[in-house]
């Protein structure tokens, strides 16, 4: 069954300019005009700790449907195997229990987990998926004060990913941790991953056209109802009403990472959710929000948290490195 009500999906006319509001962006797509009786169809639904957003541009409705309810369950199925707030996902059984022994997770996981080390070598801890413990304690959704300092201390500049040793077989794979504040947290990968597996899932459907966002991570399939490349504007983190930048994708991925949607103030201080692993504390950078377009999502993903703490010099060569593919379309 669909999970919202049908009311969504639009027919536009040949003058009408169809206008996605998907989070940190904005995307225009041209007229329907040469696309003769397409349409887009378009739903959302809670996932991964945030809104997900799926349109597709295609001349059968119920087909449309069926197709975004194959996206929908990709995206679902990465939330079950990569969350760290269950303990029966992979995440949260290894976060339990791999400090003492092996954990079988599944092989998705072990590709997740293994990008994201790999990320984290290249960046020289910048980028640190194993900051799980150090998330927890700053909790910025529901925090009104910092933590305790010491705490905090204990958790900064340990490089906590090297304590990580993760096995890949034909049909799954384990995760073992060797220093027991090792707590897994791919919100800085995780995002992109699931809207790649999306997108999966509409191309094995025959879908050539359409858009999968989730919370920031969005990936452009195809072009837009004319033919074009979809046109996707850049929210700006000063004034969320205006655009800071905007670009043209087609089979391609981007992703904004910035502190501004989950944080608390103190005594006049901003407290954001970017942890800088050096610190254990919220990242303090001349930037409020870093965007990335890549060819995956999960690329853009992990490449635009690493934008944000990184200084200029540092992300050129990660980038270099890890995603050549990969460029900074703002960072402001």
């Amino acid at each position: 069954m669909p999970d919202t009500d049908h009311s969504s999906q639009r027919h536009p006319s040949r003058r009408e300019v169809i206008a996605l509001g998907v989070g940190a962006f904005v995307v225009a797509a041209v007229p329907l005009a040469r696309a003769r009786r397409a349409k887009l169809v378009r739903r959302t639904i809670p996932v991964m700790g945030t809104t997900a957003e799926v349109a597709v541009v295609h001349r059968d409705e119920a087909y449309a449907h069926a197709a975004i309810d194959a996206a929908f369950e990709e995206l679902r199925l990465a939330e079950r195997q990569l969350t760290r707030f269950t303990r029966s996902s992979d995440v949260g059984r290894a976060n339990g229990l791999a400090g003492r022994d092996a954990v079988a997770v599944s092989h998705p996981t072990t590709v997740v987990v293994r990008d994201a080390l790999h990320w984290a070598e290249a960046s020289d801890g910048i980028f640190d998926p194993c900051l799980g413990k150090a998330t927890e304690l700053w909790d910025v959704a529901r925090r009104e004060t910092p933590p305790d300092g010491r705490s905090v201390q204990r958790l900064a500049g340990r490089h906590l990913y090297r304590y990580v040793d993760v096995e890949q077989t034909a049909s799954g794979g384990w995760l073992r941790f060797t220093d027991g504040d090792v707590a897994i947290d791919l919100g800085g990968i995780g995002k992109g991953y699931g809207v790649d597996r999306a997108v999966g899932a509409l191309r094995d459907w025959g879908i050539d056209r359409g858009l999968v966002n989730v919370g920031g991570d969005l990936y452009a399939l195809g072009s837009s109802g004319d033919g074009d490349p979809w046109r996707v504007g850049i929210r700006s983190a000063l004034d969320p009403s205006t655009l800071a930048g905007q670009v043209d994708l087609s089979d391609a991925a981007v992703a904004t990472s910035g502190d501004y949607l989950r944080f608390f103030r103190h005594n006049g201080q901003h407290y954001h959710h970017l942890l800088d692993p050096s610190t254990g504390a919220p990242g303090r950078t001349s930037v409020r929000s870093a965007t990335v377009q890549a060819n995956s999502c999960m690329t853009a993903d992990a490449a635009a948290t690493t934008a944000f703490l990184a200084d200029p010099v540092r992300l050129g060569h990660v980038l270099r490195q890890v995603a050549p593919d990969a460029r900074v379309l703002s960072a402001s």
